[in-house]
């Protein structure tokens, strides 16, 4: 997400981060790089004056031209400005208390992803204790309504739709009565788009708003349109009133425009970034991090939560017990593998990492070898994979025409498993012999 940005942001904060000293005209000539990075991401141009004109003010003055680390210091300041660009701080939706329903309408033209992000977001929600119901209000698109109810089955959150129902507020209405009967704490309200803004959908809008009165009216808005993504927004907001706005497809914007114009321009935060097709594809936006990522920073805080949510700490001792004792096992690499595969992308995750950012291209990524490695492990019997010693010549042409690879791709995983569990065994066995070492001085007062 955003490379573009990322590419030439780095490029620039290398160059000028690394000096021991700065001038005013390297300072000059290095908001002029971001200016043009900033315009050619599609920035709204009130907001990069703004942006360009605070950074230069405060980068020539005494306590960057002078300090120990100047070209740090820039960096500093463009990372900070960068961050109050994006809202600042973290924007927590405001909903009620367990015992009484709250409602998150969502708003949007056609094709921003409001049925998807509505499934995503009760997903979110429903992982943080909450009881959702999801509520079938798009009458207008084919399938809409089926849609959600199949998202809804696979994320185990109740959709309540009305078979052959024409009035999008009477359904509305029932699903709010529905939520408070049923002991929900959580409605969300997915209603219709149209390809463009018009008055009819305004309206029908504003009788839905006012028919369940929302805590939340949240405008899905499609990251990679830009700076229109920021008029629509406030055309939404003066006629049916936003609280806050989800960018969906964020993962495939590569500028950045919506996301560094919404909050300046319109005022409206932005709360959650839509970052995959599935059902956890929906991250908490922080402005903080995200500026980390634009700057090639990277953002490990988002990265440890992501892996903590796959890895439990006692699954990671058992792992390094076995590691240890009797060696990783083909199943132990599925299971990792699954795991890895839920935290996201392995651009996403690169993304996440200090300098890597913006360092490894698209075509040095290879998602597929994942899937394939995946398929082949699958084609196995479990006997197979917990004794790999035993997958010969035959075993290895029948995984490959089970799993659609061939025999060299069976033998190189392999290869590359044994490697790699010989690997992990040394190193679990040093950190036992560490912590013993460490038990042992500590049990003789450090002697």
């Amino acid at each position: 997400m955003l490379e573009r940005l990322t590419q030439k942001f780095g490029d620039v904060l290398r160059t000028i981060g690394g000096k021991s000293s700065i001038s005013e005209k390297n300072i000059e000539e290095a908001v002029e790089q971001i200016k043009l990075a900033l315009l050619e991401a599609d920035v709204n141009l009130r907001v990069v004056r703004r942006f360009v004109n605070s950074t230069i003010e405060e980068a020539k003055g005494e306590k960057v031209l002078r300090a120990v680390s100047p070209g740090q210091q820039f960096v500093k300041i463009v990372h900070d400005k960068m961050v109050a660009l994006l809202g600042d701080t973290r924007q927590e939706l405001q909903l009620r208390g367990p015992d009484v329903v709250s409602v998150i309408l969502l708003l949007g033209l056609q094709g921003s992803g409001k049925t998807t992000t509505a499934a995503k977001l009760a997903h979110h929600l429903k992982g943080k204790g909450r009881k959702v119901l999801l509520a079938a209000c798009d009458l207008v698109r084919p399938a809409a309504v089926e849609q959600l109810s199949v998202l809804g089955s696979q994320i185990g959150v109740e959709v309540y739709k009305e078979d052959g129902a024409k009035d999008p507020v009477k359904v509305a209405r029932a699903a709010l009565d529905r939520a408070k009967k049923g002991l929900f704490d959580t409605l969300i309200v997915d209603t219709a788009g149209r390809l463009e803004i018009d008055e009819a959908m305004m309206d029908q809008l504003v009788r839905i708003r006012d028919a369940v009165k929302p805590d939340e009216a949240l405008l899905v808005a499609d990251a990679m349109t830009g700076q229109a993504a920021v008029d629509i927004a406030k055309v939404f907001d003066e006629k049916v009133g936003v609280s806050g706005v989800i960018l969906s497809k964020f993962d495939s914007d590569a500028r950045g425009g919506a996301a560094l114009s919404l909050k300046s321009v319109t005022g409206k935060a932005v709360k959650f970034i839509g970052v995959s097709e599935r059902p956890d594809g929906l991250e908490p936006f922080h402005p903080d991090r995200i500026a980390g990522r634009i700057l090639g920073m990277g953002d490990i805080v988002s990265l440890v939560e992501k892996a903590q949510e796959q890895f439990d700490a006692r699954e990671a001792e058992e792992l390094q017990r076995k590691m240890s004792e009797e060696g990783l096992t083909l199943e132990d690499y599925l299971d990792q593998l699954r795991r890895m595969k839920k935290m996201g992308s392995l651009k996403g995750v690169l993304d996440m990492i200090p300098g890597a950012a913006g360092q490894i291209s698209e075509d040095q990524i290879d998602e597929g070898e994942l899937r394939r490695e995946e398929a082949i492990l699958t084609s196995m019997t479990r006997k197979e994979r917990a004794n790999y010693l035993i997958i010969g010549p035959s075993r290895r042409s029948r995984i490959a025409r089970g799993s659609g690879t061939s025999v060299a791709e069976v033998a190189r995983l392999l290869k590359k498993f044994e490697k790699t569990r010989t690997m992990m065994k040394k190193m679990a066995r040093g950190r036992g012999r560490e912590a013993q070492a460490w038990a042992k001085m500590s049990v003789n007062g450090g002697r």
